[in-house]
């Protein structure tokens, strides 16, 4: 097996969808975008824009973040603002009926109209206050200000509070399904200290430089946990290359791979292992830099307002079953992750470039969340796109492995993908085998959201 190589040639997909700023109510029973268009009042997607980047600042800024607890809070999240605002279009019809459990939800008054912004930005203000309850009092003051701002822009009364309404109905409808789902309050319980790790060859172990202070698996119940996709629940385990310490067998390939890689990496791979590090603890989490590429997609798309919804349904759901069959997989095998082996087969002096998480190997969750995120962006957008990710510019140089966060250039959404799990062998987190397995499933899962019945 040979390492794959990053530089991928691709022709630039152009796009030419107009976007123009501005709010416009239209008639729920119509459910007609032609009543904007042909006033030439295209609903743009500077709202959803707004509402993503809000999620994402309160993601990074409230302690006990998990990219467990984070997946599910954006899957939640994409849904509300696709649903509070679907009934405004003939294009995209609601998911109620589709999803796991989810078999009714809230419909707009007949005859009456709604301003739709304003119902995603009310649906948008109260599930994030709901699931991130233990936010600070300073984040939920920016949210409850965001919310007042957008709603000022409807100056019609009796339209602002229906629709305000409305975005509320359905916020509340998906918060109270979300607490039947196994993750409810999740973050109060990141570490289970009752939990026993099954012992023996090839079996995990907590760090003894971990990424977090915490000697404990994280969520180990994890996969169990509803997915918002059935057919996402029904997939099978994959299966893992058995343990070997034999110099002769594909298991020790695997790991003498990453112990060799740890000791040639180059500059560039060095910053893409740091760029797609996404600890927890100092940035908005693995499914947040995959909710952020969607806002960077819907910016570069220049698409409309409901497109974006759409987007941010899409992903939020695919990183959030992407991470529920993952933890289920790592969980059913405890895989131990490189150090281990190499320290007691092969070099006893090695380091990793990047300090492991607390939880097992198989399969990579980065390599997963990031091929369900790459397939639901190409089938909205077409896979070949050039988009510029620039969500760690402007975060202090990394002074201990002398690495910038300088924007990373892709002209796919799978190149994107691979980069993202290239990028955990190249910090000696995780070997070839489980960043395949991980695109694999991942590409699955995203697959099955996609085939929800999404038009309308």
């Amino acid at each position: 097996m040979k390492f794959r190589t990053l530089s991928l040639l691709m022709t630039q997909l152009l796009i030419t969808t107009s976007m123009v700023m501005g709010y416009v109510a239209v008639r729920a029973n119509d459910k007609n975008p032609s009543v904007q268009e042909k006033a030439g009042k295209v609903l743009s997607a500077e709202v959803p824009v707004k509402w993503s980047n809000m999620t994402l600042r309160i993601l990074k800024g409230t302690q006990g973040g998990s990219p467990t607890y984070g997946s599910r809070s954006l899957g939640y999240l994409g849904l509300a603002m696709y649903e509070s605002a679907v009934h405004g279009t003939t294009t995209y019809k609601s998911l109620a009926g589709q999803l796991n459990g989810l078999k009714d939800l809230p419909q707009p008054e007949k005859d009456q109209k709604y301003n739709w912004v304003i119902s995603l930005n009310a649906s948008q203000a109260y599930l994030l206050k709901q699931l991130y309850e233990h936010t600070p009092d300073a984040n939920k003051a920016s949210i409850d200000s965001l919310e007042n701002a957008i709603y000022k822009s409807e100056k019609n009364k009796e339209i602002a509070e229906r629709s305000a309404r409305y975005g509320q109905e359905i916020a509340k409808a998906i918060f109270e399904w979300s607490k039947t789902d196994g993750g409810y309050k999740g973050y109060k319980r990141n570490f289970d200290s009752t939990y026993a790790l099954p012992s023996g060859d090839g079996k995990w172990q907590a760090p003894p430089k971990g990424q977090s202070p915490v000697a404990l698996p994280l969520h180990p119940y994890w996969g169990r946990n509803r997915t918002f996709v059935s057919s996402n629940g029904q997939l099978e385990i994959p299966k893992k290359i058995p343990y070997s310490y034999s110099k002769e067998s594909d298991y020790y390939f695997q790991m003498y791979e990453v112990y060799q890689m740890r000791d040639k990496l180059t500059q560039e791979q060095k910053e893409i292992a740091n760029w797609w590090g996404d600890d927890p603890t100092e940035t908005f989490s693995p499914p947040g830099h995959s909710y952020n590429l969607a806002t960077i997609t819907i910016v570069t798309a220049k698409a409309d307002f409901f497109k974006a919804t759409q987007t941010y349904a899409k992903v939020g759901m695919a990183v959030a079953d992407a991470f529920i069959n993952c933890w289920k997989c790592k969980y059913y095998y405890h895989a131990q992750r490189p150090w281990f082996f190499i320290f007691y087969n092969i070099a006893t002096l090695w380091n990793l470039y990047w300090p492991e998480p607390p939880f097992p190997a198989f399969y990579s969750g980065h390599a997963a969340q990031a091929a369900a995120t790459a397939t639901v962006l190409a089938d909205i957008y077409g896979n070949r796109m050039n988009i510029v990710d620039d969500s760690h510019v402007g975060r202090p140089m990394d002074t201990e492995r002398v690495v910038e966060y300088k924007a990373r250039k892709f002209s796919s959404f799978w190149q994107v993908a691979i980069e993202t799990a290239d990028a955990r062998l190249y910090g000696g987190i995780h070997t070839c085998h489980d960043n395949e397995v991980g695109l694999s499933e991942g590409k699955k899962i995203g697959n099955n959201v996609n085939a929800l019945s999404w038009q309308g």
